[in-house]
């Protein structure tokens, strides 16, 4: 009695706070499925996400440029404060979660657009699950225990570690949908185009062998209670820039003031020596085509999509850092598609936020003379330094106020 007392609690809460409703069948649903399948199933209730999405953009500055490129095949999507379940002492609570991430799309935008429409409902959902299952196991603990009282014992690290798998599940299901629609729609039409198998199976090579169809890469920050989580693949980069001072070993007795850069993410290339053993493990070789890919054609070796490679070992598992604790010196947290930093390091894009000193080029970098925002300061400098690919980029202020950094301080 005491499990249905609190699964009854977690229905009430949901359906009085965000309309959300998990039912047993449901459940049994996205055990089968994962979110897809719980969107597309008459078991389970129309989910609507729009009202977890709470006013107030300050904090969160995006820009996007096509660049060099014909097409552009980036997407972004920021959301600075959702709010989701948790699991609290009396039952379920409201807490504030801020989601934000870049695709890079290649080969064509489906993969990304997918990514970017599809990423905010599914990490959603998971999260909504994963909350009701842990509700669940610490009431028939409750139950086995024959304790009366509905309070809890729950600490930050249930409700992280709920954010981070809703983080990789949701890239799972995207790269699991999207490869099972698009082989699905490349049989179809090879079956109303040639109807022999020999046939087919000369038309699906040559639609693999002509790049029809596309990969993302991904790049997702979470941040909670003063604790950021980042999940990668591919080569988009996030970055924290953070307040610090130190003498000036030129002129003794100035102290400087900076932003200082500090790369969160490691780039996922073919020829990295872990990339590069799974790859030649699964059979798949490394060639140097300008720069090293896969099979000489990809030149990332994680992302969504990219069907006609997976066999070759390209994952779409995300490398995530761990749960992270800001500190008051961390003011900006950075993401940025690698057109971002075709032509920057992570330093010079800190250097603009704090509208320092290119030292290399012997150039200030003013950011009151960039258009609009910070975002759109970067993505110009980006530009103007000759990038060739689409650039994108968020920049999340992880301080309301700005900060004061005059370059050089006297003692």
């Amino acid at each position: 009695m005491e499990g249905e007392k609190v699964a009854l609690l977690l229905v009430t809460f949901l359906c009085s706070s965000c309309a959300y409703e998990v039912s047993v069948s449901c459940m049994m649903v996205y055990d089968e499925g994962g979110a897809s399948a719980v969107f597309n199933s008459p078991e389970c209730q129309l989910w609507d996400f729009s009202t977890a999405i709470k006013n107030g953009t300050d904090n969160c500055l995006v820009a996007t440029h096509q660049g060099r490129r014909k097409y552009q095949e980036d997407r972004m999507t920021c959301y600075p404060r959702v709010t989701v379940p948790v699991l609290g002492e009396d039952g379920v609570e409201e807490a504030s979660v801020g989601i934000a991430a870049v695709f890079d799309g290649h080969g064509g935008k489906e993969a990304s657009e997918m990514a970017s429409q599809k990423f905010f409902d599914y990490f959603l959902l998971h999260v909504v699950f994963n909350t009701y299952k842990n509700l669940f196991s610490h009431s028939k603990e409750h139950e086995e225990a024959g304790q009366d009282s509905l309070k809890f014992k729950v600490d930050d690290e249930s409700t992280l570690g709920i954010l981070e798998k809703a983080l990789l599940r949701t890239i799972q299901d995207i790269d699991s949908e999207f490869t099972r629609a698009h082989t699905v729609l490349l049989v179809f039409v090879a079956f109303l185009t040639f109807p022999s198998n020999f046939q087919i199976n000369f038309y699906m090579q040559e639609a693999l062998k002509n790049d029809y169809i596309s990969g993302s890469t991904a790049i997702v920050v979470l941040w909670m209670n003063g604790q950021i989580l980042v999940g990668n693949l591919g080569d988009s980069k996030a970055l924290i820039c953070s307040r610090k001072t130190h003498f000036d070993q030129e002129n003794e007795g100035d102290l400087i003031t900076r932003l200082q850069a500090e790369e969160l993410t490691k780039d996922h290339h073919p020829d990295r020596d872990d990339e590069k053993a799974r790859i030649e493990a699964a059979g798949g070789v490394v060639l140097v085509v300008g720069v090293p890919r896969v099979n000489g054609i990809l030149a990332v070796s994680r992302s969504i999509g990219d069907i006609r490679l997976k066999r070759y070992g390209v994952i779409a598992e995300p490398e995530v850092t761990g749960w992270r604790r800001l500190s008051t010196e961390d003011w900006y947290m950075v993401i940025g598609s690698d057109g971002i930093f075709e032509r920057m390091s992570t330093q010079d894009v800190c250097d603009i936020l704090h509208g320092g000193h290119d030292k290399e080029n012997k150039t200030t970098i003013d950011s009151s003379s960039c258009p609009s925002s910070l975002a759109d300061c970067i993505v110009h400098n980006a530009f103007s330094k000759s990038s060739g690919d689409n650039l994108s980029v968020i920049v999340i202020l992880l301080r309301q106020e700005s900060p004061s950094l005059d370059y050089k301080q006297q003692i």
